[in-house]
């Protein structure tokens, strides 16, 4: 089966030579929930928006505050090489806003449908579209360009959305724009009706889809594949109730899938999605296509394989085309190689018996549901490497019991030098407890002061993994280290202790 040629798809679509990105982030963005932009936040997102390289952005609506106007203003100052867009109704003072923000571009728009005809705007077919045409030549005559909404076209009768296209076309409209103000087209709707509409229309065409079902990306791609010019887009997707057109995920597709002609530079993506996120509050999904922290992670040990080898076995475009970076994830479902190119990352060696304890390890830990991190790998091969070396003393079980007092009974059970001993202690709490009752226990082999007692978690979170270091002497002065990772605290204690043990005692008999 051969490959499918970009410049076949092209050529039998017709898709404009040009693409258009109107980004709407600063307007209906902004009308999400819980979204309140300043005025400065509204300039330094905007910077951002010019900077990608978006043809268009709406920075809101003028008429509705004093802030909204002076952002257009200093919009317009600040000489963006995208054009910088209001929105208004069809209404003198509103369009007045417009032309009193400095703008030379007004996004008009009345509601069209039923609904809206008869519930919200209680006006008659006629009376709607006269006072459309009446805003269009009043922005006109005042040198705007005009891009002209019929609020919920895809809920308006075919006939009356044709006719009243038609209608501020011929007043002077510059752009017909097609919102599908509640979501409910799919890709086979969204076909019929811009195939309609651009037998009718001669303008450029745009489109303004919401994502109530998931489908405003399809959606805006079969309009542009029917010869739409022009998509409106938010960053994120962000929008009232589920959003509107994701920009990065319509832009990455049509360049990728179409080779389209469009002007953002998609390496900024990433860092333009992070940087309206943190200012909107609104975090993205991991598994958010393009942008999302798992768009470029991979975890499955045959996926990490194929990816090592050749990234486009599990990659459909590169991390760095997006400005992203790709990420070794580790879990249960990591294999050897893996676990190996990590190593390699963090410049740590390890013998292969010394790697297979670490494999077991992440592997066991991913069982549990742990999730492991890049310091919880490090930390686990760091204390397999100072922990190697013949084991002495090995830990074969051990019991905690607390109570409501203070106070903590520690049962630890060790073989030393193959002599299996057991004993209880009491301590002030249960680490306490626990090292006192191996100090008990291995005090004929070996008298030791526990120095120093270091520990911390690798991650946060709580069910982060804790590293414990301690320090150890003997009568004689000698001093061992000792080292453990685990997921209880207890447990990394008690094992950090008795590796240091063994350390010391190697020393000991080496002496």
């Amino acid at each position: 089966m051969n490959a499918i040629n970009i410049e076949d798809v092209k050529e039998e679509l017709k898709l404009p030579d040009k693409i258009r990105i109107f980004d709407t982030t600063l307007r209906d963005g902004e009308q999400a929930p819980g979204i309140a932009l300043t005025v400065d936040e509204k300039i330094k997102i905007a910077q951002k928006l010019d900077e990608l390289g978006v043809d268009t952005i709406e920075m809101g609506f003028p008429t509705v505050s004093e802030g909204e106007r002076k952002a257009a203003k200093r919009m317009v100052e600040l000489g963006f090489k995208s054009n910088i867009c209001g929105l208004a109704r069809v209404l003198q003072k509103d369009i007045d806003a417009v032309i009193d923000s400095d703008l030379s571009y007004a996004h008009l728009f009345i509601g069209t449908s039923p609904l809206h005809r008869d519930y919200k705007l209680k006006k008659s077919k006629e009376e709607i579209l006269n006072q459309a045409i009446e805003a269009v030549e009043y922005a006109k005559d005042h040198g705007l360009t005009v891009e002209f909404s019929a609020e919920d076209a895809t809920r308006t009768e075919l006939n009356y959305l044709i006719e009243f296209y038609k209608g501020v076309e011929g007043a002077g409209a510059d752009v017909i724009n097609v919102p599908d103000t509640v979501g409910i087209l799919v890709p086979s709707t969204t076909r019929d009706l811009i195939r309609i509409l651009r037998k009718k229309i001669n303008v450029p065409i745009s489109l303004h889809f919401h994502n109530d079902f998931g489908l405003a990306v399809s959606n805006s791609i079969i309009g542009i594949e029917e010869g739409a010019n022009q998509a409106h887009c938010t960053i994120n997707g962000i929008g009232e109730r589920a959003g509107n057109t994701s920009l990065e995920e319509l832009v990455v597709s049509l360049k990728i899938a179409y080779g389209a002609n469009i002007g953002v530079d998609t390496t900024k993506l990433y860092d333009t999605s992070n940087f309206i996120g943190s200012i909107t509050g609104i975090k993205m999904p991991p598994t958010k296509p393009i942008v999302g922290e798992n768009a470029f992670a991979h975890e499955s040990g045959i996926h990490v394989d194929g990816i090592l080898k050749n990234s486009s076995t599990y990659e459909p475009i590169p991390p760095e085309l997006v400005g992203h970076k790709r990420r070794i994830a580790l879990g249960k479902h990591t294999g050897h190689a893996g676990i190996k190119s990590k190593l390699e990352e963090f410049n740590i060696e390890v013998s292969p018996k010394q790697f297979e304890n670490i494999y077991n390890q992440v592997k066991t830990l991913g069982d549990k549901g742990k999730c492991i991190t890049d310091e919880d790998l490090k930390s686990i091969a760091i204390t397999e490497l100072s922990t190697s070396g013949k084991e002495y003393i090995k830990l074969l079980g051990m019991s905690v019991m607390t109570g409501e007092s203070v106070s903590a009974t520690a049962t630890v059970r060790l073989s030393i030098e193959g002599k299996v001993i057991e004993t209880s202690q009491i301590g002030v709490g249960p680490v306490d407890a626990a090292i006192g009752a191996i100090k008990s226990l291995v005090k004929e082999t070996v008298d030791i002061n526990l120095e120093e007692y270091r520990l911390e978690a690798v991650s946060g979170g709580t069910d982060a993994l804790a590293e414990t270091f301690v320090v150890i002497s003997d009568k004689d002065g000698h001093r061992a280290t000792g080292r453990a990772t685990r997921e209880d605290v207890i447990i990394s204690s008690v094992v950090a202790v008795i590796n240091s043990i063994n350390r010391l005692l190697a020393i000991e008999k080496n002496s």
